[in-house]
């Protein structure tokens, strides 16, 4: 069974913009999904990346424009200045890892749910209750944002171990096997990939 590990960033636009995709595709071909939070500022700062803020101003104003372009073709709205990003991402990556032990609800849905509350709904998800929220729609229990912190922080700091090990530089990041995609706009790739194998 083909296996995709799918490193992101819960204050990633790119990943919000991927939508449901990667599960639909994994479905499609009988593959699992291991979803790896990561703290993308630590990672820019570990592989040369550079914050958006931290960008020559063509840049920043180019991936506006990316961002608008690819939010109208996809048909997932998106707010360009959203009110919480960037915010603490910890709180919101601790609840996936979480969710991910101990199972029970959808977990793509979670990951996207809570990548739109942040780039379409404005809401702050470094705040319980809208984890909590995010937790209960996809179908998890909502107390899992109250387990596992210590656990979950020990995973989130290995994740980005991990990701730097592998040559994972960007949300989002998939690999199969040792075979990298970077971006959402990759997705077709991916599954090109997945259908190969």
């Amino acid at each position: 069974m083909a296996h995709v590990d799918y490193f992101f960033s819960v204050i990633s636009p790119f990943a919000y913009l991927a939508g449901t995709r990667l599960e639909e595709i994994a479905a499609r071909h009988g593959a699992t999904i291991r979803y790896v939070p990561v703290d993308i500022v630590a990672l820019f700062q570990r592989t040369g990346g550079l914050l958006p803020a931290e960008r020559h101003p063509a840049r920043q104003a180019y991936r506006l424009q990316e961002l608008r372009r690819q939010s109208e073709k996809l048909g997932l709205p998106i707010n360009l200045q959203p009110a919480f990003v960037p915010t603490n991402q910890a709180p919101a990556s601790y609840a996936i890892i979480t969710a991910q032990k101990e199972g029970g609800g959808d977990l793509g849905a979670l990951v996207h749910g809570l990548l739109r509350a942040a780039w379409a709904e404005d809401r702050n998800i470094a705040e319980d209750d809208v984890i909590r929220d995010c937790l209960a729609a996809a179908g998890f229990d909502p107390a899992l944002a109250d387990r596992g912190m210590l656990a979950g922080a020990e995973e989130y700091a290995a994740n980005l171990e991990e990701a730097v090990n592998r040559g994972v530089f960007g949300s989002p990041f998939y690999l199969l096997g040792e075979e990298a995609f970077w971006g959402q706009d990759r997705l077709e790739d991916l599954e090109r990939a997945l259908a190969r194998s």
